[in-house]
């Protein structure tokens, strides 16, 4: 008798078009950009919490799933602009960056000082690597986001709303990427080869 649960995801549906990957994630960017510039601030945000909640059903739609780390950044967005617009303030969408990142980051170290690479739940069915590579790769990224919270408050700080905006979707992004493409070598480096084994455990970040 077949036994296949009618309900689990094909590998076409796991398996995600980069294109509308890149599209679910950087929507809500788009339409805070687009709705801040002719709308203002407030309404921009409101804006942003829809087109949010819009992305996590798209990635349920497409994988069945949802995927970690865009939840818990939906969750701040959706906390953090209640209450912008509850209480007229737009600080409070302005610290969300910085408080999420600083959460990441504060995760990922606390996972490394236990010894525990914990991207490597997040990516290990898409990359194997050794166990050096994943703590290596773990720790740049928890310094990553450490940089993003800095430059956000930074950039808020010191520049209009309108400035913040723009350095949020057309920084934040290209600075990511940017980031990812200078890991390729270090996920070709420590790419796990069954026949090969781990590399040197002892290699610094």
């Amino acid at each position: 008798m077949d036994t296949t649960d009618d309900r689990t995801p094909s590998p076409a549906r796991r398996q995600q078009n980069p294109i509308v990957r890149l599209l679910i994630e950087a929507g809500p960017l788009a339409v805070f950009f687009i709705a801040n510039a002719r709308l203002g601030i407030f309404l921009a945000t409101g804006a942003f919490m829809g087109a949010i909640v819009v992305s996590l059903a798209a990635s349920w739609r497409f994988e069945c799933k949802l995927p970690t780390m865009p939840l818990v950044t939906a969750v701040f967005v959706l906390v953090f602009g209640g209450l912008t617009l509850a209480l007229g303030d737009e600080l409070f969408i302005k610290l969300k960056p910085t408080v999420v990142n600083v959460l990441f980051a504060l995760i990922l170290f606390g996972g490394l000082f236990l010894r525990r690479s914990l991207l490597e739940p997040l990516f290990g069915t898409a990359m194997e690597l050794t166990a050096a590579g994943w703590r290596i790769l773990t720790f740049r990224w928890a310094c990553f986001f450490v940089l993003l919270a800095a430059l956000n408050e930074i950039v808020w700080r010191n520049f209009s709303t309108d400035g913040w905006v723009s350095f949020k979707v057309f920084g934040i992004l290209p600075l990511t990427i940017a980031f990812t493409l200078t890991q390729i070598p270090l996920l070709k480096r420590h790419q796990l080869r069954p026949e090969a084994g781990e590399t040197d455990e002892n290699e610094t970040p």
